[in-house]
């Protein structure tokens, strides 16, 4: 009498295989539809404030965070609405903490153009990505990265390596040395990283002239 053999069969293994090649293929494609959705929400920000600050202009003819009239222009939040000295020019760096360019915030959520806090006391007062880093305007006076064009910087930083190359791609041409869109590995006052240069999991500030 033969005892039954344990043990897979030829089959059974090409089963189990072909089930951990999809599951393999299934979670490869996931990410990438992760990493898709950040960097469309990157894009949408970028975006977003650009609009903004257009359509804020276009409606009180004064610039969101300079204009010396908000307070008449805007809707009563609640909470002190801080206007800006109507030079004409948004003071301050992208990532300053007081000043013109950061009020910008309030004005144009108050405005209706973004949403989010108007109290500039709340730690939510500074929008973040979808990485988790802050998003921000200065004058192209104040650009962070060296080389960048237009009258205005918009940037948001702590973006990871293999989205901020995508990113560059979505909005500009891929070049994140060159073009209107740059990439720094500095919060103020760097230089242009080259692309072949950009590591998947370094963190790095991108730039957008408008």
């Amino acid at each position: 009498m033969h005892r039954m053999q344990s043990g897979f069969t030829l089959l059974e293994l090409a089963i189990v295989m072909t089930i951990i090649g999809l599951v393999f293929t299934l979670t490869v494609k996931a990410g990438e539809m992760i990493n898709h959705s950040r960097v469309k929400s990157l894009a949408t920000d970028f975006n977003s404030l650009q609009i903004a600050l257009y359509g804020y202009q276009d409606r009180f003819r004064a610039l969101p965070g300079d204009d010396s009239d908000a307070a008449a222009h805007l809707p009563d939040p609640g909470v002190a609405i801080h206007n800006g000295n109507g030079n004409a020019v948004i003071d301050g760096h992208w990532n300053s903490t007081s000043g013109e360019s950061f009020n910008l915030w309030q004005h144009v959520r108050l405005a209706g153009f973004i949403t989010g806090t108007t109290d500039i006391s709340l730690n939510a007062y500074v929008p973040l990505n979808s990485s988790g880093g802050a998003l921000g305007l200065s004058e192209s006076s104040s650009a962070p990265i060296e080389g960048l064009g237009g009258n205005y910087i918009i940037c948001s930083d702590n973006i990871p390596g293999k989205l901020v190359r995508q990113l560059d791609l979505t909005m500009d041409d891929g070049n994140t040395a060159g073009g209107a869109m740059l990439v720094s590995n500095a919060a103020v006052g760097g230089a242009g990283i080259a692309t072949n240069d950009i590591v998947d999991n370094n963190f790095y500030l991108a730039c957008l002239g408008v």
